[in-house]
């Protein structure tokens, strides 16, 4: 008994010690898969736009290809990246995760009837996708001036497969950054990492702290400090992603995490126009005339040359 019992626990162990050396929490992959529901075979999500359109999936209005995730932050569903653990890039796995873990189950007190009113007109017929109190729903039939409306997940009490193969697993920071990015923003953002050394006030600690007046002021010095930056160039998309705008904070901080970084600068690029001189305005700073001979000096550029141009045009 004694030596079965010593068999087991060393195949625990090597067990244990193979899962380690695959992929782990933390691990940022790139995935293809296909989800489908279990019954019926409705497509779910899909990484593959050729089984998209064979489902009659309108590919216009979306991208496909590979995912970037990070395992073991919900990025996907966590039954799936439990198949996922201890594996290595070129597997492939299938697995079925049930309604519970999916979509939820089906909860018939989630199907309500409200007024009518609340619904705006062009969505009142049965099977409008509505949003109302802050709850999506779709309606089911309008009698009158009541509507039945079915506020569960429209996949809810569905058991979904769902078959995935790990084709890369993401190092390289910015491509990992960029990859978070489009997962949690759907869309592709030029990014780039950068020491910065930045001047902080810290508070200065003194051995007589305890000797002092409870009321005197903390006193402060300024110190250089080095801050690993990811820096994010904005553009007009970011500006107006309704995810960027509703959760920027708690996509920063996210990513802050998950990438170990100290902060997040979102950059904007004006170009210049004008008189040829791009930039330009970032280093004058709105002040009077000596910082604009200033910059003329800088760019190159004959002030007087200037000057009789535009008196020559307006003669």
């Amino acid at each position: 008994m004694s030596n079965e019992s010593e068999t087991e626990v060393d195949e625990e162990t090597a067990d244990e010690e193979e899962q380690a050396e695959g992929l782990q929490k933390g691990d940022v992959v790139k995935l293809a898969y296909t989800a489908r529901t279990v019954d019926g075979g409705q497509l779910v999500d899909t990484t593959d736009e050729a089984v998209a359109e064979e489902d009659g999936i309108d590919t216009e209005q979306q991208e496909f290809g590979p995912r970037t995730v990070v395992l073991g932050e919900n990025h996907i569903f966590p039954d799936v990246e439990q198949d996922i653990y201890g594996k290595e890039v070129g597997d492939e796995g299938n697995v079925t995760v049930a309604a519970a873990d999916a979509f939820g189950e089906y909860d018939e007190e989630e199907v309500r009837t409200v007024s009518k009113d609340k619904i705006p007109e062009d969505d009142r017929y049965p099977g409008a996708h509505v949003d109302i109190e802050g709850e999506h729903g779709h309606v089911e039939t309008i009698i009158g001036g009541r509507a039945r409306v079915d506020f569960n997940h429209p996949l809810a009490g569905e058991d979904v497969e769902y078959d995935y193969e790990i084709l890369e697993e993401v190092t390289d920071r910015e491509e990992k950054a960029q990859g978070i990015i489009q997962m949690m923003l759907d869309m592709e953002l030029d990014v780039w990492f950068q020491t910065d050394t930045v001047e902080e006030e810290q508070l200065v600690e003194s051995e007589d702290d305890e000797d002092e007046d409870e009321e005197s002021e903390p006193e402060y010095e300024t110190v250089e400090v080095e801050k690993e930056t990811l820096y994010i160039e904005a553009t007009p998309q970011l500006t107006m992603n309704q995810q960027w705008m509703m959760g920027k904070q708690q996509i920063a901080q996210q990513l802050t995490q998950l990438l170990d970084i100290d902060r997040i600068i979102v950059q904007e690029e004006i170009g210049g126009g004008g008189m040829g001189m791009p930039g330009m305005m970032g280093g004058m700073g709105g002040a009077g005339g000596a910082d604009i001979e200033d910059a003329l000096e800088d760019a190159d550029v004959d002030a007087e040359e200037i000057v009789e141009e535009i008196e020559g045009a307006e003669e």
